[in-house]
């Protein structure tokens, strides 16, 4: 019977593989937070690409009903009309924040307690910030206003960044600067 056993649990590894490997980040960190992010940010966004598509409908309330419950649940909060790429993985999500306007893309791995902020009340426009591709923000990062990351940019711990980030750097303090 032991065996058998073993055959079952090599099959059902396998059977899935393929469209795992697809979702997985590029991310190491994020491979092996794995579990975290399907338990907990995974079911948080895809609620928020529920909640999208009633806010692009102009469902507005329904949307942000099913934004508050993934909140209540997560501790993650997105805005419905934020914009989210392909297999972002939140971390340790629990106090993070992301805006009406802030458009995050794809293989992006965000820590806890990290906010892409606002900087203005004006509608109509973008007021958040726009994450490019393969971005690393850490723990307690806030990135604030209408700026642009972009890709393959690690943004350290508890850094402020209020302006651009040119690709592949490194951005870390108070307020945020790049050191590579």
């Amino acid at each position: 019977a032991l065996p058998e056993l073993e055959v079952r649990a090599r099959r059902a590894q396998h059977r899935g593989a393929g469209r795992t490997d697809l979702r997985r980040p590029l991310h190491r960190a994020a491979l092996r937070g794995q579990a975290v992010g399907r338990a907990g940010s995974g079911g948080q966004v895809l609620l928020h690409r529920i909640a999208h598509i009633f806010y692009g409908i102009k469902f507005y309330f329904v949307a942000r009903i099913f934004s508050e419950f993934a909140r209540w649940i997560t501790g993650i909060e997105i805005h419905p009309g934020a914009t989210i790429g392909k297999r972002l993985v939140i971390d340790h999500g629990m106090g993070v924040v992301i805006g009406e306007t802030a458009i995050v893309g794809d293989d992006c791995l965000i820590f806890h307690g990290v906010t892409l902020g606002g900087t203005s009340q004006e509608r109509n426009h973008r007021r958040h910030p726009k994450i490019g591709n393969r971005v690393m923000i850490g723990a307690g990062a806030k990135i604030l206003g209408a700026i642009e990351i972009q890709d393959n940019v690690k943004i350290g711990a508890n850094s402020v960044v209020t302006t651009d980030c040119p690709a592949n750097s490194t951005i870390v303090g108070i307020p945020g600067r790049r050191v590579k």
